[in-house]
């Protein structure tokens, strides 16, 4: 299904919502517990807003 019209996200913008640094994003990323991110053609990684908020909300807690 084409998403060209979706938003968009920065690391930037995941780092400054969790209050994170960048090398931490970075590491998730490696070890696969990031969310699902692509490449532009400039090499900058990008995420779907909403591939953001599934993960962030396959991480609630239900306590």
């Amino acid at each position: 299904m084409p998403r060209a019209n979706a938003k968009k996200i920065t690391v930037d913008y995941i780092c400054e919502d969790l209050g994170i640094n960048r090398s931490t994003f970075y590491e998730w990323r490696q070890k696969g517990r990031a969310p699902k991110c692509f490449r532009i053609p400039n090499g900058d990684l990008r995420i779907y807003l909403s591939d953001y908020e599934n993960w962030l909300a396959a991480r609630e807690d239900t306590a």
